[in-house]
């Protein structure tokens, strides 16, 4: 809700209250105030100007030389391109030095040979946002009415010197969503009356009763329907004070009868509607629920197929309104109309809320009902607007409303004591203090001792229970002032749990090690679904997916996050490097629901280390990507239980792929995008990874031990071994750890030479192997001892060769 600071004025005094002081009272009330804007913050000397000549520019045919008095000694030649722009016109001015939205400054210059001090302006030009602007106005400069002022602020004159608060509204307070609803908040907050609008006017003589008839066939839809008829309508542009009033509530004006139907929308929060009486096509108003496949051409020119669930407004036979969304535009108010019919009813929300929802159609209107009008507002609306109509239409109000009024209306009655407000809340209010607010609030209340028993007025829709009152006399009475208090009682300290704890713990690793979180969408299509799945199982696929893209439930992490990757080298942010620790869903033979899997995935490409002083760069491989995750094992203290093991993996580079077995068990894989992969989503080298969650966050860890600083130094032996290609590594590494026992603390590998010198289908892998006892110094024998052993073992398990 658009609220604007001079119209709420017009309502609550609010001298000595300011926009932004305003703002943080209604924030610290308990209904926040998400912005202010103020359109014209920032123009300075932008005045009323009167064109008294304009003729064409000699030297261009678009443009005009217009001489324009801005209120000074002489009139001023301006240069104008507007193709709406002619002598006579009062036209808003920027003078030279005068500023304007953007900080564009006007200064005097010369176009085409010809001198120009200053510029004529469109309202676009003074910050009014294009979709706001009137019809007549949009493609050129504002022209004001013939009586504005010469040299008048033209700011102050289209109220661009307002401020707009904007109410983030919550659904229970829809009294808020009229001004004067938000004028009966403003005014219980600062104590201060409500100035209620005036709504008379000369009826006629005639009766609308001899015009109009009224029936309504779905009574439950529709208690209470009311028309008025008011003839001999002026149509033309509302007066200008209206105009800005609407702009500033987002508010697009038209013509006075269609903006004096807005007005009183936001006005009273009561939609009303203006048909044509002219093209009815009959004397009756009939409204009831529309016949299965029903048409009618909505105002925005679209023809609408109906059902039996839409509630429609009729001449007795067609239909000529979807109620409380949209006019049909047989019955629209034209520029030649001269007779309407001016409806204000209430209509039940959820039957507004099915049309507007079938139909997608959600207006000003439609929001109203759907979160609930004032019944006792309705008529009143309607009077309101038949009195602005005779104001500023010269229209003829036939005497009385024709109305069908089956509604009834109580008043909310709730009880509530003292004592209760003073326990939950943990104050010490008196019952004064209490009965002071509810006065603020202009909410009826009768007090025995201390039992509040208060009549809610029926602008007031969400006071119904005892609870409901206990939050106004919080609110007004100040949320800051409750006082600060310790829970009592017995409890249990927060904190999280050890899966969550390691969660936190990847994040914040794989954060620091430089890769940004993504949260990418768990529904995929059904090309990718089973695509670098780690548990091959039949994807889930939703009854009613938004689109074909977005069909299954995933099975793996990494064709999201290879989305991204995409997404950004197509826009040139080509080193990326994220992870995402996300749900995978596994399907359950002769299970209704899925099982909920988490996994921790990431990718990787471009550049891993860019130094542009010492011209280093190093791109990312295999080694990073593994690199990366021996980090995060330590972290998690399982890497000494993790081994990496070559792999083919459907997607993923032959050659570069590694899986990983936490024990015995494969957990995940990490490895290069197969390059065909990378062809078809226009990827450079890209390198990824997926594990489970589960088994890293709940492997039981062995105790943790402290040993001492070793006081006796450790010998170091390094071994070249000659084995054939198809050995890996990391099996050879284990084959010599296992064989060196206890004296064998560290074995670490620093070499592979596969060259000229080394026989066909060999290689030679240098090993570093660390010796150590923490109760003595070894000695040449012993270790000469453990280290044959280690030889003899690697030569019978591996067939491995000390090179020589």
């Amino acid at each position: 809700m658009f609220v604007s600071y001079k119209w709420l004025e017009n309502y609550v005094d609010l001298s000595g209250i300011s926009p932004e002081e305003l703002a943080e009272k209604i924030t610290r009330s308990g209904i926040e105030v998400e912005g202010i804007e103020k359109i014209g913050e920032g123009i300075k000397n932008v005045v009323v100007g009167h064109v008294v000549k304009c003729e064409q520019h000699p030297d261009a045919d678009k443009l005009n030389k217009c001489l324009v008095e801005v209120g000074e000694d002489a009139p001023v030649q301006i240069i104008c391109g507007a193709p709406n722009v002619a002598q006579g016109q009062k036209v808003p001015v920027a003078k030279v030095g005068a500023v304007l939205p953007g900080n564009f400054k006007i200064k005097k210059a010369k176009l085409r040979g010809e001198e120009s001090r200053g510029m004529i302006c469109s309202l676009q030009e003074l910050g009014v946002e294009s979709k706001l602007v009137p019809k007549e106005h949009a493609e050129g400069i504002y022209v004001f009415s013939d009586d504005a002022e010469v040299g008048k602020d033209a700011v102050e004159l289209l109220n661009l010197d307002d401020a707009v608060l904007e109410l983030g509204l919550t659904p229970n307070r829809s009294d808020c969503l009229s001004m004067l609803g938000v004028a009966y908040e403003v005014a219980a907050i600062l104590d201060r009356d409500v100035k209620l609008p005036a709504s008379t006017y000369k009826e006629s003589t005639e009766k609308a009763s001899d015009y109009i008839s009224v029936k309504v066939e779905a009574k439950e839809d529709n208690p209470l329907y009311g028309a008025k008829v008011i003839r001999n309508v002026k149509i033309g542009p509302s007066p200008l004070w209206m105009q800005n009033v609407l702009i500033a509530a987002g508010i697009r004006p038209h013509n006075n009868i269609v903006d004096i139907t807005n007005y009183v929308l936001l006005e009273y929060g009561q939609p009303l509607h203006a048909f044509d009486y002219d093209r009815l096509g009959s004397k009756e108003i009939v409204v009831r629920r529309a016949h299965d496949k029903e048409k009618i051409m909505t105002l925005d020119d679209t023809e609408r197929t109906l059902s039996n669930n839409h509630l429609v407004i009729t001449n007795g036979s067609e239909p000529i309104a979807l109620a409380g969304v949209m006019g049909g535009a047989d019955s629209e108010v034209k520029s030649d109309t001269t007779n309407i019919l001016l409806e204000a009813a209430y209509f039940k929300g959820q039957t507004v809320r099915t049309a507007s929802k079938d139909h997608g159609l959600r207006s000003e209107a439609s929001a109203r009902y759907e979160k609930g009008v004032d019944p006792n507002r309705v008529l009143k609306a309607g009077e309101r607007a038949a009195a602005l109509i005779a104001q500023y239409a010269d229209g003829e109000v036939l005497q009385g409303t024709v109305t069908f009024n089956e509604l009834e209306v109580e008043p909310a009655v709730v009880t509530i004591t003292l004592e209760k407000i003073n326990a939950s809340l943990g104050t010490t209010i008196s019952g004064q203090e209490v009965e002071d607010i509810f006065r603020r609030l202009q909410f009826e209340v009768s007090r025995t001792e201390d039992t509040f028993t208060v009549t809610a007025p029926t602008r007031r829709g969400d006071i119904t229970i005892p609870e409901d009152l206990l939050e106004e006399v919080a609110r007004l009475f100040g949320y800051d002032e409750l006082p600060l208090t310790l829970p009592e009682g017995e409890g249990t300290t927060g904190g999280l749990s050890p899966y969550q704890s390691k969660r936190r713990t990847v994040r914040k690793f794989l954060e620091g090690a430089g890769l940004f979180q993504a949260i990418t969408y768990s529904l995929t299509n059904d090309e990718k679904a089973t695509k670098y799945a780690l548990d091959k199982r039949e994807p889930v696929k939703l009854l009613m997916p938004m689109s074909e893209e977005r069909s299954n439930l995933r099975l793996s992490v990494v064709p999201q996050l290879l989305e991204v990757v995409s997404y950004n080298l197509a826009r040139q942010n080509d080193s990326l490097a994220i992870y995402e620790v996300g749900s995978i869903f596994l399907k359950n033979e002769g299970e209704a629901l899925p099982t909920e899997e988490e996994h921790i995935a990431g990718a990787l490409t471009g550049l891993w280390q860019n130094h542009s002083w010492q011209g280093e760069k190093k791109a990312v491989d295999f080694y990073v990507a593994k690199g990366v995750l021996e980090g995060l094992f330590e972290e998690l203290g399982i890497i000494d239980f993790i081994n990496f093991r070559a792999a083919e993996i459907d997607g993923m580079h032959p050659g570069r792929t590694a899986e990983i077995l936490l024990k015995e068990e494969v957990i995940g894989f990490v490895g290069s995008v197969h390059p065909e992969v990378e062809k078809e989503l226009d990827l450079n080298e890209t390198y990824v990874f997926e594990l489970k969650a589960t088994p890293i966050f709940e492997y039981n860890l062995p105790a943790l031990q402290y040993t001492p600083i070793p006081r006796h130094p450790s010998i170091t032996r390094d071994i070249a071994l000659v084995v054939d290609s198809a050995i890996n590594a990391g099996e050879l590494k284990q084959i010599i750890k296992d064989a060196g026992g206890k004296l064998l603390k560290e074995v670490s590998i620093f070499d592979l030479y596969e060259g000229e010198h080394m026989e066909p289908g060999k290689k030679s892998l240098a090993y570093s192997l660390k010796y150590f006892d923490p109760a003595k110094t070894l000695t040449d024998e012993e270790v000469v001892k453990t280290h044959d052993k280690v030889l003899a073992t690697v030569k019978e398990k591996a067939g491995a060769e000390l090179r020589g």
